[in-house]
């Protein structure tokens, strides 16, 4: 049980700040939403929920998306997972698409194309410069914008150019980089982004832009009541009636992870973005100095041990919440995260 009080960061309480730097794991509930969603859940118990209110949170948690990342509103569909809303998108590529990644990306953002292999669809892993060099000689481009493993960061701007004028699509996964990192991605084919990482929710809600180019290949495979021009009005009989816009690749909401994520991201939103992300890479770039690491723009650092294990054992004995992915230690530093966690973090690994 957490005994520590609560630390202010940006407006925000926050418990359990003090030596956690898991966010690439999982992000730290501020108290504002942990507070209204046990409200909530209580309504639950109750008896006295008031289930359409939900759409207010869904409302709220797609403007924010739209907002955070750099996208028109009504490009935005909402689902449960990363993987779930990439896959609406890899059954829409052609038969014997080529699509290009990195090696070693995030499974949830590779294995729905590597799933179509059956159509002819192939999916090749390639170098970070390999991918920019060669991305215009590929039907697709699915990759993340900062690596979950090892924190790298994707030239986006040098993406952008290798794939302007041509019909190579990009598809963006912003799991780890929304949140603390400023976006404009209007330019991109398809985004997504879970929101249980920086975005400070619960687990159970995905968002997902789509360009024209790309929504009006796709079938909406999910259909259902929710992804209806008026859902409330449309539980019952045919005729298939789904929204106009990317609404109509909705699922229906997980109820309590979407009602905070109706307050958390709104929230983000309001920040000063270019605040947030000084504030992160600011501690992440004094950790990097501190074992000579190469300089990334990430909040998200990789500490090489030859015993990663041991020293994450290390790490938790003296109270600090991390992870290890691929072979290292990894660290992720936050909004509520500070000076205190970082000199933690390095007085635990020199002992």
């Amino acid at each position: 049980m957490v005994t520590t009080p609560p630390r202010s960061a940006f407006g925000a309480q926050f418990v359990g700040a003090a030596g956690f730097l898991n966010s690439s794991t999982y992000g730290l509930p501020p108290t504002f939403m942990f507070d209204a969603l046990t409200e909530r859940m209580g309504e639950w118990q109750a008896g006295t929920m008031d289930v359409p209110s939900f759409d207010q949170s869904v409302d709220r948690g797609r403007a924010a998306y739209s907002d955070l990342v750099g996208v028109a509103v009504d490009s935005v569909t909402m689902g449960g997972s990363v993987s779930a809303l990439l896959g609406l998108v890899a059954s829409a590529v052609p038969d014997g698409a080529r699509v290009a990644t990195l090696t070693g990306e995030f499974t949830s953002t590779t294995f729905p194309f590597a799933a179509q292999a059956s159509r002819g669809v192939t999916v090749s892993e390639l170098p970070a410069d390999e991918l920019i060099a060669t991305a215009a000689d590929y039907d697709v481009v699915t990759v993340s914008l900062v690596q979950s493993a090892t924190g790298e960061v994707l030239d986006v701007d040098g993406l952008r150019a290798a794939v302007a004028g041509t019909d190579t699509v990009t598809v963006l996964d912003a799991t780890q980089a929304v949140g603390w990192k400023v976006l404009d991605l209007g330019w991109a084919d398809v985004t997504v982004a879970a929101v249980y990482k920086w975005l400070l929710a619960p687990r159970g809600t995905a968002w997902m832009s789509l360009s024209d180019r790309v929504s009006a290949r796709m079938t909406p495979h999910l259909a259902n009541w929710y992804a209806c021009e008026q859902p409330w009005s449309s539980i019952y009989g045919l005729p298939l009636r789904l929204a106009a816009d990317a609404r109509r690749f909705d699922t229906s909401p997980a109820w309590f992870g979407v009602f905070g994520a109706g307050l958390t991201m709104p929230w983000l939103a309001s920040l000063d973005r270019h605040d947030v992300e000084a504030h992160c890479l600011g501690l992440a770039t004094r950790l990097r100095g501190e074992y000579d690491l190469p300089k990334v723009e990430s909040a998200i650092v990789s500490l090489p041990f030859p015993d990663a294990a041991a020293a994450a054992e290390r790490l938790t004995a003296a109270g600090i919440r991390a992870s290890v992915r691929a072979g290292a230690v990894r660290v992720a530093f936050h909004l509520y995260n500070t000076e205190d966690d970082l000199q933690l973090l390095v007085d635990a690994l020199a002992g």
